[in-house]
């Protein structure tokens, strides 16, 4: 007895839930949507007729008159659909049809401007039952996103504020939406500058040569060439991976070889960029300490007296030494900065700064290249 009840249960539910189905569907008007005029544009009126239909029908609105039945029937009733954009025309068609509303409207590209718009005619009345106009940015490839928000538009359905905000204003944050073909600002190509060396470091630079230093003066040249790729790119930014090789010293017959590895965000719009990360040099580096205030290797020490042990307070360092051994050392560098652009040739100008111990490193380098960019 209880299956039973159950089954029976069961049964009604069903019933019910079919009867609301096709209640709901019973309620809904009949649309049909022919074609749809269009300017300026890639899309014919059939094929703007054919988005607009599939878009009106996400809504869930409206029962939408199938294509092929339309076409069926304008056959059928040798109906002329060309240039019939027009209340009278669409009123005489929808008659026909046997549908309570038609759906028309035209897509053009006036000037700069994507302009969608709608209206719905009740047949019935022969009124214009709603109508909606929106102007969008030239942005082709968003024409789907257009028409339905058009389409929810006219009909009183949200849309996401951000993505109208994003087709329809000139000023709205930039994003691959709304600047889908801007070239991207590329700054790799030849870079020269000049570093200023203080601290030990530049003292040890302009020590003479018999005391392990090259006899030069701490502002050297540098010139090298910048690679660099965009790893991210969302609109008016992007994130930059850098390698940058330099050699410094060239002016001073020195050749001092370098790597920086980085990473950098610039702005597509105004070319400014900040950047930082690990710069790796080749240095000749000895072990020693000041006595008196002269530098002394632990090796000259330890020969000239023959193994006594260092003065008191002597503190055992590692510095910049001609005498000493190639080694591998690394510092780290911010550098920021602006490309300036005339025609397509992009001048970036740089400032950078290395933090060091031993004595701090700064200077500028600029360069230049050929490549496209979007910045103002």
């Amino acid at each position: 007895m209880r299956t039973i009840t159950l089954l029976l249960m069961a049964f009604c539910l069903g019933a019910t839930l079919q009867l609301s189905a096709q209640t709901t569907s019973n309620n809904r008007s009949k649309v049909a949507v022919l074609h749809i005029d269009t300017k300026g544009l890639n899309l014919d009126p059939i094929q703007m007729g054919d988005l607009t239909r599939i878009e009106l029908d996400k809504t869930g609105l409206f029962e939408i008159l199938d294509k092929y039945d339309v076409q069926y029937l304008v056959e059928k009733e040798q109906l002329k659909l060309e240039n019939c954009y027009g209340k009278i025309c669409l009123v005489e068609v929808g008659k026909k049809l046997g549908v309570q509303k038609m759906l028309t409207g035209a897509v053009e590209l006036l000037g700069e401007k994507i302009v969608v718009s709608y209206r719905l005619i009740d047949v019935s009345s022969a009124t214009v039952e709603k109508s909606q106009i929106i102007e969008f940015l030239n942005l082709k490839p968003q024409l789907q996103s257009m028409v339905s928000i058009t389409l929810r538009q006219l009909l009183g359905l949200s849309n996401d504020a951000d993505l109208v905000s994003k087709l329809t204003k000139p000023d709205a944050y930039e994003s691959e939406i709304n600047n889908p073909n801007k070239d991207r600002l590329n700054l790799s190509g030849p870079r020269m500058g000049v570093t200023i060396i203080t601290g030990q470091t530049a003292d040890r630079m302009k020590a003479p040569t018999t005391e392990g230093g090259i006899d030069a003066i701490p502002v050297m040249f540098q010139f090298g060439y910048q690679f660099e790729t965009a790893y991210l790119n969302q609109g008016g930014l992007q994130a930059l991976f850098e390698f940058i090789p330099i050699i410094t010293g060239l002016d001073q017959s020195q050749i001092i070889p370098s790597v920086s590895i980085l990473h950098g965000i610039r702005s597509n719009k105004k070319g400014w960029e900040f950047a930082f990360g690990p710069i790796l040099y080749i240095n000749q580096v000895a072990e020693g300490f000041y006595y008196n205030g002269v530098w002394k290797r632990t090796f000259d020490w330890n020969v000239e007296t023959q193994g006594a042990p260092y003065p008191a307070g002597a503190e055992i360092v590692k510095r910049f030494d001609k005498r000493g051994d190639y080694r591998l050392t690394s510092s780290f560098l911010f550098a920021f900065g602006k490309s300036f652009k005339s025609g397509r040739m992009n001048v970036p100008v740089n400032f950078f700064y290395i933090p060091s111990n031993a004595g701090h490193r700064f200077g500028i380098s600029v360069g230049f290249n050929g490549k496209g960019g979007s910045y103002n």
